[in-house]
């Protein structure tokens, strides 16, 4: 936890409600998200009890096992799920637009949406990566054949789950993640993670303080948990009685009055996220996203063969580079877009803030063969700089320009200044930070980098197994522990 996300813990328990740590939405949120609660039965090994999923908060539909411990009644659940999932998939496969790709050397097709699942917590992002991995090898002819669905839910699934993993990313949303990005409430983290006291902590009933919406939140009954875990006393009470008694018509209503309570709070979240303005980046992530989407469409159309259950070394060792990349870029993105996550690198030491208190726009370095356009600005700053000469640092109101630190001095920094003035030797009017602007500057950078260099797949060193066979589908794909 940082300094700044204490103080607002602190201050969210002296004023009785959530305080903000966000000034914009870090996240992309479609205009038709498909919302989807999963329950899993207790004591099995991820076996699916029961779902309420849909994209409009009117029409949920609700998904049950009526014997979670039935083969065949899993699968049909999965085949039904499946139906609702892929059909909602397939509803963004359609109109494209023409993108540069590859800095601008190549042209692509992309979709202008994509799909985004929501769900309540970091259990049922969990609940989507497993129920994909034990799904998406399943064998459609010969012994113990399943509907040609599940095995697409589970690729699809399965898809969600790694996108989920990547920075930024916004096409699997956890609920309790993406409120608690924007919110600090007077609980602990772990605490943040009952949706139903997260959300009694950032807009409580009238009349009440947000730790008594949250208390009144541990209550069962009135809030069952948001899943996959189910509230024991409810399994022993109601659940257990309700299956051994074989009448869908009681099992389905038990399981509904668990899982409305939390599609109200589902979709009570969404309205206070869209309630916020979206930072400036976030349609540029959901490109990327976008493009994934597209291209994983493409390979599926294509025949490819589902995700495999291990990377191998060098895809490991890609994979890994990739998502630190794309960290290092969801960073910067998310300092540049709010000045409030900023803040949290200037009590770091990665950036300051101050005002210019001396500028030389004109001035040119004759060091080289030929003479450059080299600003000097000099900015005073109130903050602790920890930055020395030579360190590199950008600023969020001119991100194409770089300051190079010449020195510092007391609480004056003086910066050179690169790039984002043109190619000739006089600097376009502002262009360069003028007297009294106030500017922060940063060492996070949203520039491209380029990617690591791996060997290929049949240079895997001997130290990592040496180059990895060919991947072969076969029976044996299906045999997970939980199947």
């Amino acid at each position: 936890m940082s300094a700044l996300t204490a103080l607002a813990r602190a201050s969210a328990v002296q004023a009785g409600v959530a305080q903000p740590i966000a000034t914009v939405r870090h996240v992309h949120l479609s205009s038709r998200p498909l919302v989807f609660i999963p329950l899993s039965l207790a004591g099995e090994a991820h076996a699916p009890l029961a779902a309420l999923v849909g994209s409009s908060v009117e029409s949920p539909q609700l998904l049950v096992v009526p014997q979670p411990r039935n083969r065949d009644q899993r699968f049909g659940f999965a085949a039904t799920l499946a139906e609702i999932l892929v059909s909602y998939v397939d509803s963004f496969c359609g109109e494209t637009e023409t993108v540069a790709v590859d800095r601008g050397r190549d042209v692509r097709e992309r979709y202008v949406d994509a799909p985004q699942i929501l769900v309540p917590n970091g259990g049922g992002i969990g609940f989507v990566r497993l129920f994909g991995r034990s799904t998406r090898f399943r064998r459609t002819t010969g012994e113990w054949a399943v509907d040609p669905a599940v095995p697409l839910l589970g690729r699809w699934l399965t898809f969600f789950a790694e996108r989920a993993e990547y920075p930024g990313s916004s096409m699997l949303v956890s609920m309790t993640g993406a409120l608690g990005m924007h919110w600090a409430t007077g609980q602990s983290s772990v605490e943040d993670a009952n949706l139903a006291a997260l959300l009694g902590w950032i807009a409580p009933p009238a009349g009440m303080t947000g730790a008594e919406a949250a208390l009144e939140a541990e209550d069962p009954l009135r809030w069952p948990p948001a899943g996959p875990a189910t509230d024991p006393t409810f399994d022993n009470e109601v659940l257990a009685p309700a299956i051994e008694s074989g009448s869908l018509s009681t099992l389905e209503k038990a399981l509904r009055d668990q899982l409305e309570p939390t599609w109200e709070l589902m979709w009570r979240g969404v309205s206070l996220l869209r309630a916020l303005p979206a930072g400036s980046r976030v349609e540029r992530r959901w490109a990327d996203d976008r493009g994934a989407f597209t291209g994983y469409v493409e390979y599926v159309a294509e025949g490819g063969f589902p995700q495999a259950k291990l990377d191998v070394a060098v895809a490991a060792a890609q994979r890994l580079a990739k998502l630190e990349r794309a960290q290092a870029l969801y960073d910067a993105q998310r300092a540049y877009d709010d000045p409030l996550v900023l803040a949290e690198y200037r009590l770091t030491g990665e950036a300051f803030a101050g005002s210019v208190v001396a500028s030389s726009p004109d001035r040119l370095d004759a060091s080289g063969k030929k003479r450059v356009l080299r600003p000097h600005i000099t900015v005073r700053s109130d903050d602790p700089v920890r930055l020395g000469p030579g360190v590199t640092v950008v600023s969020p109101a001119r991100p194409a320009q770089k300051g190079r630190i010449v020195s510092v001095s007391g609480s004056d920094v003086v910066l050179e200044l690169s790039g984002g003035m043109g190619r000739g030797l006089t600097a376009p009017p502002g262009s360069v930070p003028e007297v009294g602007e106030r500017l922060t500057y940063t060492t996070l950078t949203e520039s491209y980098q380029a990617p690591a260099a791996f060997p290929s797949r049949d240079e895997t060193p001997w130290t990592h197994g040496g180059p990895p066979a060919e991947y072969v589908p076969d029976n044996e794909d299906a045999a997970e522990e939980w199947s």
